[in-house]
């Protein structure tokens, strides 16, 4: 996929450490917001009672490159990697604005599970097709900077 979800954050104070960068825990918050909004570009929603489709994170591989620091417009690409018969996974690509330095890449596999007893289920076809389509083309602009910038 040419071109993926893409979701722009800018890096708050709160989030960076005493070494003026970006604390490392705080990469898997970003992927959650970016997986969320990916899901609901995906399925008009995140809440799994009203989209049918609802998941838990049992693994997560972070690979840091270069650090941001405050201030800094994130550039968070998401593509579906994998779609399995329980389970999917997302990249998710890290990106400076403007210069495009690769800052970070996450893998997160999720498990599907029932939205009322939690219990593990296949992918529902319905569900399916998105996830391998993906959202290519859309930029949701959370930072205030215009997605073209």
């Amino acid at each position: 996929m040419s071109d993926p979800f893409r979701l722009l954050l800018r890096v708050r104070y709160s989030e960076c450490d005493a070494q003026g960068i970006v604390f490392n825990a705080r990469y898997g918050e970003y992927m959650d917001v970016a997986a969320c909004e990916y899901s609901r570009t995906l399925f008009g929603g995140v809440d799994g009672a009203t989209t049918g489709i609802d998941w838990r994170l049992v693994r997560q591989v972070t690979e840091w490159k270069a650090p941001a620091r405050f201030d800094d417009v994130l550039e968070i690409s998401v593509t579906t990697a994998r779609v399995g018969t329980t389970s999917f996974t997302l990249s998710g690509v890290f990106r400076r604005r403007p210069d495009g330095l690769v800052l970070t890449e996450i893998e997160t596999v999720y498990v599907v599970v029932d939205p009322t007893s939690g219990d593990k289920r296949p992918i529902a076809e319905h569900h399916r097709a998105p996830l391998i389509r993906g959202a290519p083309g859309v930029t949701l602009d959370l930072a205030g900077v215009g997605a073209t910038q």
